[in-house]
């Protein structure tokens, strides 16, 4: 079982507006994850929500796979809402992903190909990359929970790295290193997609 948890309780500040809400290819970007994430094999989606809950909250989609986890702590940053979903995630879970709503444009078939590899191969940590450079979604294994939760949240989860060495996949999904943080870089990466 995989739980991915996506992240979406940022304060969006360089965007201007909730990144979540910008819109791609006729629906709302976290609208647009969701349908991503239910076409996968993942079993449980969890939204974490946090600066702005409320504005996103209506493009959550009610549905058996999904649930909503607030974090109120969320000015922490990243590290704090990673551990919200995880507090929240079902224990038979083996494997946790984790993918911010600003990374939207990864397929369902990628989600797919990092959960079978690690069902396979049952890393502590899976990182995808494309042409050599690492992207997202990540799992993380459950048996890192403490050490996720127990984390300083001015620290990522890349500080587990030294101890837990991860294993890479090599994915043919340029979505994977597609993230945004400003309308412009926002465009750049929606350029060429359908209305």
């Amino acid at each position: 079982m995989v739980t991915c948890i996506l992240l979406s309780a940022g304060l969006s500040e360089r965007f201007g507006s909730p990144k979540a809400l910008a819109y791609i290819s006729g629906k709302t970007v976290i609208q647009h994850v969701q349908n991503t994430l239910l076409q996968s094999s993942c079993d449980n989606i969890i939204v974490v929500l946090g600066a702005h809950a409320t504005e996103i909250q209506p493009s959550i989609f009610i549905h058996s796979r999904i649930s909503v986890v607030y974090n109120k702590d969320y000015y922490f940053g990243q590290t704090s809402s990673v551990q919200a979903g995880w507090r929240e995630a079902d224990n038979a879970s083996e494997g946790i992903m984790f993918l911010p709503v600003d990374c939207p444009l990864v397929q369902a078939s990628t989600v797919d190909t990092i959960i079978d590899y690690f069902k396979k191969h049952d890393p502590d940590i899976l990182i995808p990359s494309y042409q050599g450079k690492k992207g997202h979604p990540p799992i993380f294994h459950q048996r890192l929970k403490s050490k996720v939760l127990n984390l300083p949240t001015d620290l990522g989860l890349n500080s587990l790295f030294a101890e837990h060495p991860p294993q890479t996949i090599e994915i043919d999904d340029s979505g994977i290193i597609k993230s945004f943080n400003t309308p412009e870089e926002f465009k750049k990466i929606i350029t060429g997609l359908p209305e």
